[in-house]
């Protein structure tokens, strides 16, 4: 009986190139997970950011595909000039509006009622800028015929693509240090 119980052992032993099954199973079960979810991982992310800064549809190659005329390539020109100025010292409105908001956050200990001060300073200021890119939005669709906007909406999947629209990081992101989403675009149309 002895002999029998070293000989059972041993065969039960994996070689010391082999993984026992536990160990096994979980190698396996790693690599199923990992072959099932990495195509959907990279796929999902699409095929990343495009080089450069956007531009407004006004000044990308969305406008060949509408067919503009003259007289509405001017009036689109003359409506962007017109509120170049205004929606630039928006934007610093906002800028200083952050930055106010993050150096209240910043002190210790905190000032409500600076931080409440600053909070709706930024809210107003992001406030304006919305309405006066909306107006100006409303002034540009006015130029456009419906199969133009029509067009144009499929061409930017119903996002109009203005620097002052989009949030994040990236090329026109906020600065460094302030929250993500948090900062208007600086670009100016």
């Amino acid at each position: 009986m002895g002999k029998g119980l070293p000989a059972q052992r041993a065969a039960r032993r994996p070689h010391k190139y082999q993984k026992s099954g536990r160990t096994a199973r979980f190698a396996l079960g790693f690599w199923r997970v990992l072959l099932l979810t990495a195509p959907a991982t990279l796929f999902a992310q699409g095929p990343g950011p495009r080089p450069g800064p956007r531009l407004p549809w006004w000044e990308s190659p969305i406008v060949k595909n509408l067919d503009l005329s003259d007289t509405q390539t001017k009036q689109i020109q003359g409506t962007v000039s017109d509120y170049r100025d205004k929606l630039r010292d928006l934007r610093a409105a906002v800028n200083r509006a952050e930055m106010d908001l993050q150096g209240a956050l910043n002190e210790d200990p905190v000032d409500q009622r600076r931080a409440n001060e600053a909070i709706e300073q930024l809210v107003s200021a992001r406030g304006e800028l919305f309405r006066t890119t909306s107006q100006m939005d409303l002034k540009l669709r006015m130029v456009l015929t419906a199969q133009q906007w029509q067009e144009l909406q499929s061409e930017t999947r119903g996002r109009i693509l203005r620097p002052g629209g989009r949030r994040g990081r990236g090329p026109n992101g906020p600065p460094p240090g302030t929250p993500a989403g948090s900062a208007i675009s600086k670009r100016q149309p």
